[in-house]
């Protein structure tokens, strides 16, 4: 084991980016995400990086795509209606076929909301960031030091499949503290070469890169080329851990901090005989559908506990496909679940029905 830091975790993830070898870092200040652009104002100049607080959560994106368009390792990151902002141009990042790593650290809403962490973005992360047939691949952390190992992995992902990834967080992982360690750091100078980027013409064809499409066959060309991308993207990158599903009775399905509480709460349950398993998708996108499916074969019952009003659990149901029953525990607007209250539901429906 290598030396630890204790840090929060919006520090920790704008380190691991640079430890990534990410260079560049556009965004715009927003609550509960602001340590991670302040540390990177801090640190990018020491690295020979650059740091650019844009007029706009718009202009940080399309600066994204500048740089992301000229072989960089390049970050944003913001807080839900920022991300809401940005999603024009994550849009036009992932038709270009772009690398590039968007944080988001969930905060209540709809609208401006509150601070206070939630998980309420499940739906714009995995479903509907913007206009258009694109995903992104969608990383959910429950530790600082997952944060960190996600966030260097996610710049990896991106450049294997020229497409954005998102760090899905909230609040309360941005804003906690906890021993990390760092992987081997990355020189960008050694990275390969990326022979699509623009980055000077000398001695080659010019590349152009570009996410408008005008003739219709082209750009259904171009979905349809994506699509095989995200495809390959469920083959192989779904993430996920499971805890006691060997005999379990009920499946807790949980991500992200949520998760860390559902433990604790398995836990409890556990001791008093009540046999809880837990799945914890660690990728929201691609989703670890067919762990969820095969669980349906021994489990009597789900139970989806989100900070949200209910999103993930469609992901749950969908996956399960009615052959056993699914409940829903949420909390919304900032507020987190305990253990205590989603012990008290797993009683409730252990053995009832939906």
């Amino acid at each position: 084991m290598g030396e630890k830091t204790l840090m929060k975790g919006n520090e920790a993830v704008a380190e691991a980016a640079i430890k990534a070898g990410c260079r560049y870092f556009f965004g715009y200040p927003i609550t509960p995400q602001n340590d991670v652009p302040a540390y990177m104002a801090r640190r990018l100049p020491e690295v020979g990086g650059t740091f650019l607080q844009a007029e706009s959560e718009v202009a940080a994106s399309n600066m994204v795509y500048g740089a992301a368009g000229a072989g960089a390792r390049v970050m944003t990151s913001s807080s839900s209606p920022g991300i809401s902002l940005k999603a024009e141009g994550i849009s036009y990042i992932a038709g270009a076929e772009l690398p590039a790593v968007i944080v988001n650290m969930m905060r209540g809403g709809p609208g401006l909301g509150g601070i206070q962490p939630s998980q309420a973005d499940y739906f714009q992360s995995t479903k509907g960031m913007a206009h258009g047939d694109f995903r992104l691949c969608v990383l959910a952390p429950s530790s600082v030091q997952e944060l960190v190992d996600l966030t260097m992995d996610a710049f990896e992902i991106a450049d294997e499949y020229r497409n954005p990834v998102m760090i899905l967080g909230d609040g309360m992982i941005g804003q906690m503290m906890e021993p990390v360690e760092f992987k081997d750091e990355v020189d960008p100078d050694k990275l390969p070469k990326k022979e699509w980027a623009t980055d000077g013409a000398e001695g080659r064809e010019k590349n152009v890169i570009n996410s408008l499409a005008l003739d219709p066959q082209n750009l259904e060309d171009h979905n349809w080329k994506l699509k095989e991308k995200y495809d390959r993207m469920k083959e192989n990158e779904v993430r996920y851990e499971t805890y006691n599903m060997e005999d379990a009775d009920l499946a807790i399905v949980a991500y992200g901090t949520t998760a860390r509480i559902a433990i604790s709460a398995m836990e409890m349950a556990r001791k008093e005989g009540i046999k809880v398993g837990l799945i914890r998708p660690i990728t929201l996108f691609p989703f670890p559908t067919q762990v969820i499916r095969d669980a349906a074969e021994n489990v009597d019952s789900f139970l989806g506990v989100e900070m949200s009003t209910g999103q993930m659990i469609e992901d749950v149901r969908l996956a399960v496909e009615g052959r056993k029953p699914v409940h829903f525990h949420g909390r919304s607007g900032g507020m987190i679940p305990s253990p205590e209250e989603i012990y008290e539901k797993v009683k409730e429906h252990m053995g009832g029905d939906r």
